[in-house]
């Protein structure tokens, strides 16, 4: 597997938290898979960016009780947190795919099934409304806590049959992402018209000359 340089900007926009999750593999089945979670660091950047506690991840700063304009000190992951995140985002994987086919859920391996029933219950993100009116998610251990609503959502995800019927791969042969299609027809093809449909169109427009 390939290991991606900076972070960068993680994508989204497949519909559940647990698949986005899942794109923190790029290019998966493909020669070009590449890991976007390469280190603590990069781990923080897809909490930071794409989970409720952005700013429980600093020591210091107003959600973290710090003074109000004053950047806090970044908390970064373990070591521990990292190999935690990636076996997870593994077991989210192939309890997707097993739940896909016609044991639907009940196909779950047992140890998938054991690391999603074990990150789900852990202590999840709690709201909290602050004086000036804004909703901020709290956690003493952000990365744990977001963990556990990826856990969480995988678990509503394989044991709900109306969703699961609107999980499709992309239809890029190089991409390999999962995503909810959320479309009236459930017509959807691509991951994201923005990339892997944009690129298709233009393959298609060079094919006809």
């Amino acid at each position: 597997m390939n290991d991606s340089a900076a972070p960068g900007r993680f994508r989204q926009g497949s519909g559940r938290l647990c698949l986005d999750f899942l794109r923190t593999v790029r290019h998966r089945g493909t020669p070009e898979v590449t890991e976007r979670l390469t280190d603590p660091e990069a781990l923080a950047a897809w909490v930071r960016q794409c989970g409720p506690c952005y700013d429980a991840l600093t020591t210091a700063g107003p959600a973290a009780g710090g003074p109000a304009g004053r950047p806090g000190a970044e908390r970064l992951p373990g070591a521990e947190q990292l190999r935690d995140a990636r076996a997870l985002r593994e077991a989210v994987y192939v309890s997707v795919l097993a739940a896909l086919g016609p044991e639907g859920p009940c196909a779950v391996g047992a140890e998938a099934r054991r690391r999603l029933n074990d990150a789900a219950a852990a202590a999840v993100p709690t709201p909290r409304l602050t004086p000036s009116g804004e909703l901020v998610w709290q956690s003493a251990d952000p990365i744990t806590a977001t963990l556990a609503l990826i856990a969480r959502d995988a678990l509503d995800l394989v044991t709900s049959p109306a969703l699961l019927a609107r999980v499709h791969h992309c239809a890029s042969p190089t991409c390999g992402a999962l995503f909810l299609d959320q479309s009236r027809p459930g017509t959807r093809r691509w991951c994201s018209m923005d990339t892997c449909g944009n690129r298709a169109k233009k393959a298609g427009l060079r094919a006809r000359g």
